[in-house]
């Protein structure tokens, strides 16, 4: 008797978090930090029509049965593709090669797409006593994506907070949003991360492309590592060269 109690006890006060989990580099490294810090996951996976999104689900399925993680939760919205304006979503937008030096907001930008999934991820927080959201945003993205800040995480905690129960308390984790891509997959290196489940092109869903914005910086950060990158690549340029050029 004493020792199912100890067990219903330990399972009662678990630490549960959702991870929005893409199946990217990024979402699966931020799975891996919140498990390190002892969190149970509670994955959600959103489809909203972009390009890959076949491949995209197939490696967020991969990555919550290598965690074991407690709920796996797919959840398809098509208002974000009827929207568009962008070309991850959009058809008729060519998507573009990576250009590592420019200040624009990309195409690739999908119109306060955060705020949507973020939005999400709390009420599947909330409606299964979770603690945290994490998000796998980093510094190379909120230099392209204004919903990727760190004051819009600050925000949005503030959202969270006034739009809650008032016993909720849930707090938005963004681990890496000072980090660069190579930090990540330095620190994902080291949880040892399963990256060959992972998918980070825009394009394509076999091989990744090698050039768009997505693979361009994945492949730097692993080059700067000099660790090679596990998935398959239509093209592998370096994109070490771009550091040295003025």
């Amino acid at each position: 008797m004493t020792d199912d109690t100890t067990t219903e006890t330990d399972e009662s006060t678990a630490k549960r978090a959702v991870v929005l989990l893409s199946g990217g580099m990024d979402s699966a490294t931020a799975a891996y930090e919140a498990l390190d810090r002892g969190y149970e996951i509670y994955a959600l996976h959103t489809s909203y029509g972009q390009r890959t999104e076949d491949r995209e689900l197939e490696c967020a399925r991969r990555l919550a049965d290598e965690f074991d993680a407690a709920d796996f939760l797919q959840i398809e919205t098509g208002h974000l593709s009827a929207i568009g304006a962008s070309s991850l979503t959009d058809d008729e937008m060519a998507v573009e090669d990576a250009d590592m030096k420019s200040d624009e907001i990309p195409s690739s930008y999908v119109p306060f797409r955060n705020a949507n999934l973020l939005a999400m991820a709390t009420s599947y927080a909330e409606a299964n006593d979770c603690e945290a959201v994490f998000i796998g945003a980093h510094s190379e993205d909120f230099s392209g994506y204004p919903d990727c800040r760190p004051e819009f995480f600050e925000a949005f905690e503030t959202v969270i907070d006034v739009g809650t129960k008032p016993e909720t308390e849930i707090t938005t984790e963004a681990p890496f949003v000072e980090w660069s891509k190579t930090d990540i997959a330095e620190r994902g290196v080291e949880l040892e991360v399963p990256y060959e489940h992972t998918w980070s092109c825009y394009r394509e869903n076999e091989p990744a492309c090698g050039t768009c914005d997505a693979c361009a910086y994945r492949l730097q950060a692993f080059q700067r590592l000099d660790v090679r990158d596990p998935i398959e690549y239509e093209q592998r340029p370096s994109y070490l060269e771009d550091e040295s050029e003025p």
